[in-house]
């Protein structure tokens, strides 16, 4: 018996690492998914990877309209959801003085707004029940010089947690928040050269960076019954980076 028979999850921005290892998890273990990506040749090779029981719909979190082609086709297919997994999200570096207007609008566009805007286009779908796991970033828990755009972007997903718990108790809808450090992923080879990577994984204790399937695990323990207890929190799964 899976951790998630019979449940229905949405996780954006499901076409690549750390939510693709996610989606593949949810689905071994009994949910149906959706996933979002905003190329149509990846979000359909990410459906083949996955192979069976998962809606691809493409879509931008930061566009609204879009979110509720999202939740139109939830609806329709299943009428209703359990989990939501709001991982959708980017950024790039920009020191202090030298940061654009574009790079604010874009970043917290996406990372604040349409995070926020995927979770309240959702309620009314969501069982009560249900699990809201929004992915954060250690960028906002560390001093890593030239992020502060994301990182501020991120550190929102905090108080959120703590404030939508309180407004969802009644329906006893969990919202937690998932903040992963340095993960190998497709995305982090494009932003980052040898000696960057390199330096990143000198301040990971063991001296390796994360996999994506050790940040599914966590995202199940999340969405999952096995956090029925855990409410308003930020798991850290970053090997102990801002712990030292």
């Amino acid at each position: 018996m899976g951790k998630l028979d019979g449940k229905v999850a949405v996780i954006t921005g499901g076409t690549t690492g750390m939510a693709l290892a996610g989606a593949k998890l949810f689905v071994d273990e009994g949910a149906h998914v959706f996933i979002t990506g905003r190329r149509q040749d990846a979000l359909e090779a990410a459906v083949k990877q996955i192979g069976r029981n998962v809606t691809g719909v493409q879509g931008d979190a930061a566009d609204l309209d879009d979110l509720d082609r999202l939740y139109d086709t939830v609806k329709r297919e299943k009428g209703s959801l359990d989990v939501l997994w709001a991982s959708a999200g980017g950024g790039e570096p920009a020191p202090l003085g030298e940061i654009t207007e574009a790079q604010f609008d874009t970043w917290f566009g996406l990372n604040a707004r349409g995070t926020l805007f995927t979770v309240q286009k959702a309620l009314p779908l969501f069982n009560d029940g249900g699990s809201i796991l929004m992915t954060g970033s250690n960028a906002s828990l560390g001093a890593f010089p030239g992020w502060s755009v994301y990182a501020g972007s991120k550190a929102v997903q905090q108080a959120w947690a703590r404030v939508w718990l309180n407004e969802l108790k009644d329906r006893r809808i969990r919202v937690n928040v998932l903040t992963p450090g340095q993960v190998a992923t497709a995305k982090q080879e494009e932003l980052f050269d040898e000696a960057t990577k390199r330096q990143f994984e000198s301040l990971i204790p063991r001296g390796q960076m994360g996999h994506p399937d050790e940040i599914a695990t966590a995202a199940l323990f999340l969405a999952s019954d096995d956090s029925s207890y855990v409410n308003g929190m930020e798991l850290v799964a970053d090997g102990g980076t801002t712990a030292i």
